[in-house]
């Protein structure tokens, strides 16, 4: 008796007569073919050109588009892992329709993008411009906001300035108690067996003490140079605000006040050479800590707190694993990690201008922000929106400098209240901050400003919950800008893709 037909044929290990293309399985609307065309759109020419110029003789790499489309489709669905990747590449049937059923080794996907780090963040841009041709950026209103994301790295390998001098002074104890004791059995063993034999190698206990020391000693010169380099950034920025005042002075105190400004200098290049004598010995780049070349688009550099001489305090805090981040206080408590800045535009929450720094406050980031939006979109914002960590009088200057509308928050609100409602005509006697406040306070600031939090929020709630950025994999201030360049990309990139669905 025949069963009833109540399942549909399923038969795994059934032939296909005639093999099937794996791009007829996918949805026609699926984010791969759009990758797809888009990547001829890219400029890859500079990528490109490095493997034109290498030996053809030896393994033939796999192509750089194909590369570059798998990495982008990666942090588009918050699968930034190279050992995920490869995975996929043998499971996953969107990554194997983008490799051409091709699996690069997850070697060769990390090799690539370290090689080509800083090539691919300028994507970055390129994507935005087809953003703004596509007129999804509008540059009305622009919202700043920062986030903490973890850095590849444990709070507890960090250690303070104070806890690296005691734990230096204790290994150095217990290693001459060891020696000591070493002295002691080599002199019993040189009665017992005769002089002259050939010594063995350092006990594995006085080894693991002097490499905890030659480390704790390299991560002590590092912190002291990197707090040198802090204190010569701020005698250089108290000289520079002298040199201001000296100018702006009347002719009664302009001799008084060019004096002082010239002996400020002084101790400001005095501290510049300590430290950048600090930073060759340690093999520090200038750059890294905000002492090589004035770029208006650098972001901060952590300034380490310190006393009149550059000497870290004694809770100054070095990490052993990735020393360029920094500990920060977020909502939860406190991370190892990095201050991850984003300006959005309203119109559909596309980021124009990123960047990451070791700083935890946010208001020395505005400024450079202001410029990479500018670097980066061609143009400045017409209204600017930002909370009350980048409150300052002289961001508001910078904002008015620009030709910029700005409502920054100098206050901290509390969660879903509005300043209260301005009444009565302006004083005329109201500072910068005054005035700020008053203008958040009237009815179209605050019908302005409670824009922020549903513009550049829900960006990092998307990266964050969506796309699984919760840390970074790579490590160092420089590689984590890459990434965090890649992840800014993939967001900007999906923001086209729907857009580009919906009007067609």
């Amino acid at each position: 008796m025949s069963q009833p037909k109540i399942f549909r044929p399923w038969l795994p290990e059934q032939a296909w007569l005639l093999p099937p293309s794996p791009i007829d399985w996918l949805p026609k609307d699926h984010l791969v073919f759009f990758l797809l065309d888009l990547i001829d759109q890219l400029d890859l020419d500079p990528i490109l050109q490095l493997y034109r110029q290498k030996d053809a003789r030896g393994e033939k790499a796999y192509d750089s588009r194909m590369m570059v489309v798998l990495l982008l489709y990666a942090y588009c669905v918050g699968m930034p892992s190279s050992r995920k990747i490869e995975r996929a590449c043998y499971e996953d049937l969107p990554f194997r329709v983008l490799s051409g059923n091709q699996q690069p080794d997850h070697t060769q996907i990390s090799e690539f993008r370290r090689r080509h780090l800083e090539l691919l963040e300028d994507l970055f841009v390129q994507v935005l411009r087809l953003c703004q041709k596509s007129g999804l950026v509008q540059m009305g209103h622009v919202a700043l906001d920062g986030t903490k994301v973890e850095a590849n790295a444990s709070i507890h390998k960090a250690m303070s300035h104070e806890r690296m001098e005691k734990s230096e002074q204790q290994l150095r104890q217990e290693m001459r108690a060891l020696l000591r004791k070493a002295e002691i059995i080599d002199a019993q063993e040189d009665g017992r067996y005769g002089k002259g034999k050939r010594g063995s190698e350092l006990p594995e206990e006085l080894q693991r003490r002097e490499s905890r020391l030659e480390k704790i000693r390299q991560a002590k010169a590092e912190l002291e140079a990197e707090s040198a380099a802090a204190q010569a950034r701020r005698r250089q920025k108290q000289a520079d605000a002298a040199a201001t005042e000296a100018e702006q002075g009347d002719d009664d105190s302009k001799e008084k006040l060019s004096s002082r400004a010239h002996q400020k200098q002084q101790r400001a290049d005095t501290a510049r050479a300590l430290a950048l004598q600090k930073l060759q010995e340690t093999g520090i780049d200038p750059e890294t800590v905000g002492l090589g070349e004035a770029d208006p688009q650098a972001m901060p550099t952590r300034g380490l707190p310190s006393n009149a001489q550059g000497k870290p305090s004694p809770k100054a805090q070095r990490n052993f694993t990735d020393p360029d981040s920094h500990v920060m206080k977020c909502g939860n408590g406190y991370i190892q990690g990095y201050n991850a800045q984003a300006a959005v535009d309203s119109k559909h929450q596309v980021i124009v201008a990123i960047g990451v720094s070791n700083q935890a406050p946010d208001v020395e980031h505005l400024v450079p922000m202001l410029e990479r939006i500018e670097a980066s979109t061609g143009t400045m914002p017409a209204t600017f929106i930002a909370d009350a960590g980048y409150w300052s009088e002289a961001n508001a200057k910078a904002c008015s400098d620009r030709g910029i509308d700005a409502y920054i928050s100098t206050a901290r609100q509390k969660h879903g209240q509005l300043p209260p409602p301005s009444r009565g005509p302006v004083p005329k006697d109201l500072d910068a901050k005054g005035r700020m406040a008053r203008k958040l306070r009237s009815k179209n600031g605050r019908k302005v400003y409670a824009r922020r939090k549903a513009i550049v929020e829900p960006v990092f709630g998307q990266t964050k919950e969506n796309r699984g950025l919760r840390r970074f994999l790579l490590r160092g201030l420089e590689k984590v800008n890459g990434e965090w360049s890649l992840m800014g990309t993939g967001h900007n990139l999906l923001k086209l893709f729907r857009f580009s669905w919906t009007v067609t």
